[in-house]
């Protein structure tokens, strides 16, 4: 099920002739030896402001950033094979050809593999009717969408000055039927803030034709009018349609990484994605939970090379909780994207949102947003309301927008660290709720102690004494706990990083009592006071 139930780097190269073609393959080449690019001139293939990005990232650009080698290409084009996008981070391209040909292919000497992506034809133009696939919007209802807003901060958010401005967004969904047209929406291109446009479903810059998902979808981020407003009214906007309504075929997810590699190369700062993938029209393209551990689907690798870059992913988790599968869709399945699960407005599990956990042990969802009776704009302009985690995800990729605009600095596994730990079960993260419903005040004010690390709760009732750190780079620690007697009654060294701050340790067979806790770092050494109290 999918959605929930200019830069040359992505070559877009049209084909020579249309005859004659049968299906839609992905083929992978070998290697990108005699490459034209070189790390060390990153400007010929990224915008600055992805590599600004990547350096605050510390992730330098690599041979898989390089696109695809243009002879490669050209002999695939031989074939008569029809050529479409090309994948830097995948190395290959997308093809649209008979059987035989696709073969030929394959047994080309750069050529690693070709996969079978998508059964007939799509990418020469045209349109198909559309099936539905989406969640249903119901009728009107209030004009009063700050409720969904305020859950999570955002209210508060825009009054401390933070409405997206200048941080760019791509939204990758259906189409966006009206936006081009809507008053809600006139400021993003009086304002110039729609940054670009691209099909990848039909090969065509229009994004506007096809269906209203998208609408609805971006409304909650960039919706402007006089009775709705959008939580990040303000800022940029790149409008990718990557699914495709009519079929369901593991090509929209190499869409979603076409249009990934898009926004890494531009140097998009977050994207909403209200996709989500497990079964497929062909069964043999069909994924198991046991593929479901963010590594294996074509959607969650790409995912995974976006967070890597410093992109912060904002993913709906899936409207599978009241069907067998249950559990979240890829891409949310990713470790460091924030898959985003459905509450009502007083903050209860809503029933169909997946949950979780991956096959690799890992809690799923991330964090919770409204996705019930989710106020939208409708692709006539009316104020409705809808259900589904197609909607929380918008609102989860508004703050994340807002953390990045307040935090500029901040690497994005740090926005990421302090979205989940605000949430409202951060303690005890469940496959429900994940870590809870985040909140902006809470996410910004984290840190808001001066020193390098602090230890707390003091005084201490609980099991654990926990250890949090300001910047936790892979620095290692010590901690040695001394009683009132000058008695060394704890020892420990450990390194720590964003995936394990705080850093808890057990002292539930403490007596009641003083102690002394000393903590070193390599830069610096701190003694604290604690009170174990019963």
């Amino acid at each position: 099920m999918a959605i929930n139930r200019l830069l040359g780097v992505i070559i877009f190269l049209f084909p020579i002739s249309v005859f004659g073609q049968v299906n839609r393959y992905f083929v992978s080449f070998k290697d990108k030896a005699n490459s034209p690019y070189s790390v060390s001139s990153p400007l010929q293939f990224l915008s600055q402001k992805s590599i600004d990005r990547r350096i605050r990232e510390n992730f330098a650009p690599s041979v898989e950033d390089f696109p695809v080698n243009p002879t490669y290409v050209n002999q695939v084009k031989a074939t008569g094979a029809s050529v479409f996008f090309s994948s830097r981070w995948f190395n290959g391209v997308l093809v649209q050809t008979h059987a035989d040909t696709a073969m030929s292919i394959g047994s080309l000497p750069f050529v690693a593999n070709v996969e079978l992506v998508a059964h007939g034809t799509r990418l020469v133009g045209g349109r198909q009717a559309t099936r539905n696939k989406f969640e249903e919007v119901t009728a009107a209802t209030s004009q009063q969408n700050q409720l969904q807003l305020q859950l999570i901060g955002i209210d508060k958010m825009n009054a401390a000055g933070y409405h997206g401005e200048g941080i760019d967004v791509a939204v990758f969904d259906a189409g966006y039927i009206g936006v081009n047209a809507l008053p809600s929406f006139q400021a993003l291109y009086q304002e110039g803030r729609i940054m670009s446009t691209f099909n990848f479903v039909r090969n065509i810059s229009d994004v506007y034709s096809d269906h209203d998902h998208g609408t609805n979808v971006l409304s909650i981020m960039a919706g402007n009018s006089t009775s709705y407003l959008g939580g990040i009214y303000k800022a940029n906007y790149f409008l990718f349609e990557t699914e495709d309504v009519t079929t369901e075929y593991r090509v929209e997810e190499y869409n979603w990484a076409f249009a990934a590699e898009f926004a890494d190369s531009a140097g998009v700062d977050v994207i909403n994605s209200s996709l989500g993938y497990n079964t497929f029209d062909d069964p043999s393209m069909d994924y198991t939970y046991q593929n479901l551990d963010g590594k294996t689907a074509i959607s969650s690798q790409a995912a995974r090379k976006a967070v890597l870059r410093g992109i912060l992913v904002a993913n709906s988790a899936g409207n599978e909780g009241d069907y067998p599968w249950k559990y979240v869709d890829v891409p949310a399945d990713v470790e460091g994207v924030l898959a985003c699960g459905a509450v009502d407005y007083t903050g209860v599990h809503s029933s169909f949102s997946s949950i979780g956990p991956t096959a690799d042990g890992r809690v799923k969802p991330d964090v919770d947003a409204v996705g019930s009776g989710t106020v939208i704009i409708s692709s006539s302009g009316g104020i409705t309301s809808g259900n589904g985690t197609s909607f929380s995800s918008p609102l989860i990729a508004c703050l994340a927008a807002g953390l990045r605009q307040a935090l500029p600095n901040s690497s994005s596994q740090e926005i990421y660290y302090r979205i989940t730990k605000s949430g409202t079960q951060a303690t005890q993260p469940d496959n429900y709720l994940g870590y809870g419903i985040p909140n902006f005040t809470g996410a910004l004010e984290l840190f808001n102690f001066t020193d390098e690390f602090e230890l707390y709760p003091n005084p201490i009732s609980s099991r654990l004494l926990n250890i949090i750190f300001k910047n936790p780079q892979g620095q290692t620690f010590d901690v040695v706990i001394y009683n009132s007697a000058g008695q060394k009654v704890f020892e420990n060294t450990n390194t720590i990083n964003w995936s394990n701050n705080p850093y808890g340790m057990d002292i539930s067979g403490f007596a009641a009592g003083l102690y002394y806790a000393r903590v070193q770092t390599p830069t610096a050494t701190k003694t604290t006071r604690l009170l174990r109290i019963n």
